[in-house]
């Protein structure tokens, strides 16, 4: 490759040089086994959405692509292009709210970026200890391409920041596993940047397809993409985030451009993402929170509450507030709960409860109300709520760091419960049981590609 002589920013140097070296770097003990529990739940997201209509259409589009045989659907026999698989299987992944989030960013790292890893790895027959290092660098650029965004003026412009984060993070996922120099990196954060895409319209989706595409297909895809054409000598833009009317000129002309490079390789973005305690939207894990405590302090019945007070901070309400789309619905699911002492995944994706007379009753004494005093760029899923009851008793409780945030995070032990609910429909018992204890060991896997027989379905 000819020396170039387009001018690259020290930024630019500075993050494609990390990008290409970053699978040399050994993830320290406690990073990786917080990789590890952020893995399966992206894996029982995928697995479960395979059955659910945006997993069961992206599945049915890929079959009419054919394409050289690569990496596998997840939850199905298909095995397909690479590019391919990461599209079905970020679609699958985020086919409904049960997977990874990283709250301070408002992106779904997990949903992108390990279709995209998953995909090289099977492609090239990597080791869990490759793939599993890509990942976390996946969430790294993931986050950080939104904090230099600004994510929640980025998401009010009409953008939608989820997308464009997890098109970097799988991007730089995947470009890492097939062993881009930094000047190649550069080209593949241009083509990237090429296909950055994402409307906040996706949220009118009521049946969660075009949502499943733009929040983990789409990124996915794109993202492995751009990463395979620099690897087939696709050649370019060198530094698309500086020079004329660069990456943040067009998107966001007050971007913290530092942000995207600051603390790489010492400060793990992973460590500060969210894995869900219920199968619903991010910002509705605080409420749900606090309301299943009250539920089981004061022993609640729904036929006993005059009105349900849930103060949220006021930018996260936006995004959850009155949605058609029952597991991103504040006041539905609330109503949910109230009635049946908590939320299930079925009763969280269920339009007829959405009709149900019972609940549509109840909702008409739910107020979520957006209180900005709760609102912080760095710590979500916060709520603080107050109930009247017929008594004339007020009951009130809080959460700061609802169950799940990276204050207060999952257990191995209660993200294994969560992952068995969503996989043994699937796959069965014994095999969802041999899925998960090769996941847990998953840095060991000499081949990513052999995970195949355990989780690939009867489709």
């Amino acid at each position: 490759m000819k020396k170039s002589a387009q001018p690259v920013s020290v930024q630019t140097h500075e993050l494609s040089d990390y990008i290409s070296r970053a699978l040399r770097k050994p993830l320290p003990r406690r990073l990786t086994e917080r990789a590890r529990i952020h893995l399966i739940d992206t894996f029982a997201a995928m697995i479960s959405g395979s059955r659910l209509l945006p997993g069961k259409t992206a599945t049915a589009y890929v079959r009419t692509l054919g394409g050289k045989a690569e990496a596998g659907v997840v939850g199905t026999r298909i095995v397909t292009s690479a590019a391919h698989a990461a599209l079905a299987n970020g679609m699958s992944g985020h086919a409904d709210e049960t997977d990874d989030t990283h709250p301070p960013s408002l992106t779904h790292p997990g949903t992108s970026v390990v279709p995209a890893a998953l995909a090289i790895g099977e492609r090239d027959r990597l080791s869990g200890r490759e793939v599993l290092r890509a990942i976390v660098l996946g969430y790294d650029i993931c986050a950080r391409m939104l904090l230099a965004l600004k994510p929640m003026p980025f998401l009010r412009s009409g953008h939608h920041a989820g997308a464009f984060g997890q098109l970097f993070g799988a991007a730089a996922a995947a470009g890492a596993l097939l062993k881009l120099d930094a000047r190649r990196v550069r080209y593949m954060l241009s083509y990237t940047a090429q296909q950055a895409a994402g409307l906040y319209t996706m949220f009118r989706d009521p049946e969660h397809i075009e949502k499943a595409y733009a929040m983990g297909g789409m990124p996915a895809h794109n993202g492995v993409q751009a990463a395979l054409m620099a690897a087939h000598g696709f050649t370019g833009v060198e530094d698309v985030f500086s020079g004329e009317r660069d990456f943040f000129f067009t998107f966001a002309r007050d971007a913290d451009r530092a942000e995207f490079t600051r603390g790489l390789g010492r400060d793990y973005e992973i460590l500060r993402g969210g894995i869900k305690r219920w199968p619903v939207g991010g910002p509705i894990q605080g409420p749900l929170h606090v309301l299943r405590d009250l539920i089981h302090e004061h022993r609640l019945e729904a036929d006993e509450v005059v009105e349900l007070i849930a103060r949220m901070p006021d930018k996260e309400l936006e995004i959850v507030n009155n949605r058609d789309m029952p597991d991103i619905s504040v006041q539905h699911l609330l109503a949910v709960m109230l009635l049946d002492g908590t939320v299930t995944f079925e009763s969280a994706h269920s339009f007829k409860r959405m009709k149900d007379p019972r609940v549509l009753k109840l909702r008409e004494r739910i107020r979520a109300v957006g209180d900005p005093d709760l609102t912080d760029a760095q710590r979500r899923w916060r709520c603080v709520m107050e109930i009247r009851l017929k008594d004339g008793r007020v009951v009130q409780g809080q959460t700061m760091a609802a169950k799940g945030s990276f204050e207060n995070p999952l257990t191995r032990e209660e993200e294994e419960e969560k992952a068995l609910d969503l996989v043994v429909p699937i796959l069965g018992k014994r095999r969802s049981q041999e899925l998960l204890a090769a996941l847990w060991d998953f840095e060991n896997i000499r081949d990513v590609r052999s995970l195949r027989r355990l989780y690939a379905g009867k489709s």
